[in-house]
Parts: C-alpha cells; structure tokens; sequence
C-alpha cells in the first residue's frame, strides 16, 4: 500500500499551516490568515478521504476475504463517528 497521495495533501496542508503561522506572527489581517487555516483544513480532509478510500479498497477488502470483515466494518464506522460528532 502506498501512501502517495495523502502524503501530498498533508505536505500541502503543513505548508498552509506554517504559511498562516508565519502570518499570525507577522500579526497580519485576521481574515487572510483564517483562509489560510480553512485552506489547510481542506488539505487535510483530502489527505483523510485519501487514506480512507485506501483503506477501505485494500485492508477491508482483504479482511472480508480473509472472513474477518466485520472487525473492518466496526473500525471504519468508529472512525466515520469520529468524523461526524
């Protein structure tokens, strides 16, 4: 399994964080600097959906397999809970 594309999101995302870090240090507008923030939120929801799709392509495939698809089924919806409250 590779992980190439949310390595790229995140890599995206730690250079909108340490952007809008610089900014609030250079006590810039505050508007500009939350886009900045909102920017690398987006990454990061990218990099997760990422991750996600290739879990459930790969590792919940395998597991379902394997015959053990229900413990699969119980982590991804953990972790969509996680998300959503």
């Amino acid at each position: 399994m590779k992980h190439e594309a949310a390595i790229k999101y995140l890599k995206n995302a730690q250079g909108q964080v340490n952007s809008a870090l610089k900014m609030a240090e250079d006590e810039r507008y505050c508007v500009d600097i939350s886009y900045q923030v909102l920017a690398s939120i987006a990454l990061l929801k990218k990099a997760n959906d990422a991750l996600l799709k290739m879990h459930m392509e790969n590792c919940v495939t395998d597991a379902f397999k394997e015959g053990n698809g229900d413990e699969k089924i119980e982590e991804v919806l953990k972790l969509l809970n996680k998300m959503i409250g």
